[in-house]
């Protein structure tokens, strides 16, 4: 089976996302998809208004009354486990958002010691040592030690970016003078000098306690949920260490099948992979380099070289542990990784994931539904759409339908590429061709087996039948800017 994964969120969504996703989950099975990636379900120091990356309670699924609410933006608890439910029903698999790397909205403050960083060297200190209060007790007081009785205090967490002294708030990067130093983390992306430190409390996981109660958490999290994968956020900032430890207790004493995705975003392939050599090829990683080649090709049009798209991805590097995007909440227009893969281009870039040989494709809610959405940018409010792309359904079904066997690549043109998917005993295979800039065209020789053989275009851009000569030799087209995929008739 080739399998898809539906990110089945974005940022703006506007809530109430698991009831919503038992409505439409019939139809994301007959689409062909075989996992949903879904959002933090945790309660959020910004309470309804959070994503699920602003963490407080790791332990609130939407179950106790805490930042303002039962229910999180996405629903409650008995919501979400239902949502879990009715995916395995459509034999989907779950892959849960999880946030490693800090918590934010603590119930009460402490006394510290701390010392100011650059922002931008992470390593150079711009202030001696001082007393401050900060919000780095967690209690949970509503939850009442219901599954975990531990206590989060300025020990658990390495720095912070919101402290008083004098009774003043003082923004910036502070490094916490805790039990276990008062230096970062080194076993991180030394981005910055040192990229330890992102938002909030930055979790320390050089104490054990803090490393003993995330084991605890995970446990009962899958105890709990049923979901049969990860992805994990932001692990640039991620101690690799902790990493190991904790991925090699869920692989051999919780979930040995457990799926794990991590986010590590760079653009280099080589980096990312170096990253994956390190974790010791534990997790797939997106492939963020690929997502970049997209990006340019749509905004240099017909001056890009289509047969360099794959060039410097992490698909070629390491398919096995690669996953294919086109856009994701963090790179959706108003957002901070803002990369904007222009709409002319996003069939032209699903047709490469979701029909290659080694891909594992993820899909983008709003491609698939459409989104409308407000932000505020530089003082001004900006209304965006995102269109859904009218051809997708039917690149989602090529991919269950055709997408199989080996792959044989004519990337000999600089604006107009092609493939063939050979097929197996149960599906015949396609041939793929897209172009980014005039009409296109392929003179492809598929064997004498395939002598005199009708081929029409799955995606129906082109209305014409092409028909092969005795030595099963024909010309395939596509539209100007577009994708055609060919199958047998």
């Amino acid at each position: 089976m080739n399998g898809i994964i539906i990110q089945f969120f974005h940022w703006y969504h506007t809530g109430n996302l698991w009831n919503e996703f038992m409505g439409k989950c019939e139809y994301l099975k007959d689409m062909g998809f075989t996992a949903v990636w879904f959002p933090p379900a945790v309660k959020c120091a910004s309470g309804i208004d959070g994503r699920g990356y602003d963490v407080y309670d790791p332990y609130d699924l939407g179950e106790f009354n805490q930042k303002g609410s039962i229910h999180t933006r996405y629903g409650t608890k008995d919501e979400y486990l239902q949502a879990i439910d009715k995916a395995h029903k459509y034999d989907m698999s779950v892959y849960a958002d999880i946030v490693l790397n800090h918590r934010m909205g603590g119930d009460d403050s402490e006394i510290i010691t701390i010392h100011q960083v650059n922002d931008e060297s992470r390593n150079e200190k711009i202030s001696g040592s001082f007393i401050a209060n900060a919000y780095t007790k967690f209690n949970f007081y509503e939850r009442k030690g219901k599954y975990s009785n531990f206590i989060w205090d300025f020990n658990c967490f390495s720095g912070i970016d919101n402290v008083i002294k004098d009774n003043e708030n003082i923004k910036g990067i502070f490094k916490i003078h805790n039990e276990y130093g008062t230096e970062w983390n080194q076993s991180v992306s030394h981005q910055l000098g040192n990229y330890d430190y992102l938002m909030g409390a930055d979790i320390e996981y050089r104490n054990p306690y803090v490393v003993r109660e995330m084991k605890n958490w995970i446990k009962w999290y899958l105890d709990t949920t049923h979901v049969d994968g990860l992805r994990l956020d932001a692990l640039k900032h991620i101690p690799v260490d902790f990493l190991k430890e904790w991925i090699t207790y869920i692989k051999k004493e919780l979930k040995p099948d457990c799926y794990i995705l991590g986010e590590y975003w760079k653009e280099e392939a080589g980096k990312i992979t170096d990253f994956s050599d390190k974790i010791e090829d534990m997790l797939s990683c997106f492939d963020v380099p690929l997502h970049y080649n997209f990006f340019t090709a749509s905004n240099q049009g017909k001056d890009y070289d289509l047969s360099q798209i794959l060039k410097g991805s992490f698909l070629k590097e390491k398919p096995i542990f690669s996953v294919s995007f086109v856009e994701n909440h963090d790179t959706q227009q108003l957002q901070a990784l803002e990369s904007t893969v222009q709409d002319w281009f996003k069939p032209i870039a699903y047709a490469i994931i979701l029909l290659s040989e080694n891909a594992y494709p993820c899909v983008f809610y709003p491609d698939l539904f459409g989104a409308e959405y407000s932000d505020v940018k530089d003082k001004q409010k900006i209304e965006i759409i995102i269109p859904k792309i009218e051809i997708l359904p039917k690149l989602l079904k090529a991919r269950q339908q055709f997408a199989y066997g080996e792959q044989i690549n004519y990337f000999d043109h600089p604006n107009c590429i092609a493939w063939i998917r050979k097929g197996n005993y149960e599906h015949d295979g396609c041939i793929v061709i897209i172009s980014n800039s005039g009409q296109g065209y392929k003179v492809i020789e598929l064997g004498k087996e395939n002598a005199h053989t009708r081929y029409m275009d799955f995606t129906g851009l082109k209305q014409n039948e092409i028909v092969t000569d005795e030595n099963g030799k024909g010309r395939f087209e596509v539209n100007s800017r577009s994708v055609s995929i060919w199958i047998k008739l």
